[in-house]
């Protein structure tokens, strides 16, 4: 969009100094034409119709000049709104730059935690693990404790009944 606003700048500033060139050479021959007609009117033998021809010549060149500054007027304008056009579409590109780059600050933030989550899961399946062995360790160490128990209370009552037999 930026390349074609500039091709048409161009081409308009182009177009507007044609027919500057064009007006500038309007005005000369308004002023020739008026110059002319100053030394015809100066000259007597002059006739009306070729007064009257002379006159519209200069009205013509002078509608001529009018339209051109008109359409001079028009590009100037045109111009003016492509360049405003283009401002707005700098400041537009450096906003989504700086949206583009607020984005990638986000989706990195939201990587980092998205890595904390995923740690975390595995710390928490890590702990769930080690719980489950320290019960199954527990209930080893309860049917051992209940084993030496048993065994210990028949250690016991074997002395006592050695110890009554002596």
């Amino acid at each position: 969009d930026r390349d074609t606003d500039k091709k048409r700048i161009e081409e308009l500033l182009e177009e507007n100094m044609v027919l500057e060139i064009a007006q500038k050479q309007s005005m000369n021959e308004s002023a020739h034409l008026g110059w002319e007609l100053e030394q015809l009117s100066k000259s007597t033998d002059l006739a009306d119709s070729e007064k009257s021809f002379v006159f519209e010549l200069n009205e013509c060149a002078s509608s001529r000049i009018l339209k051109l500054e008109k359409d001079n007027q028009s590009l100037q304008n045109t111009i003016q709104e492509l360049r405003d056009a283009s401002l707005t579409s700098r400041e537009s590109s450096l906003k989504f730059v700086e949206l583009e780059k607020e984005n990638q600050q986000l989706s990195k933030k939201i990587e980092k935690l998205q890595n904390q989550i995923e740690k975390e899961k595995q710390s928490n399946q890590d702990l769930e693990t080690l719980s489950e062995e320290l019960i199954k360790d527990k209930e080893q160490l309860q049917v051992v404790m209940e084993a030496l128990k048993a065994d210990k209370d028949r250690q016991i009552k074997d002395l006592k009944q050695e110890n009554d037999h002596l």
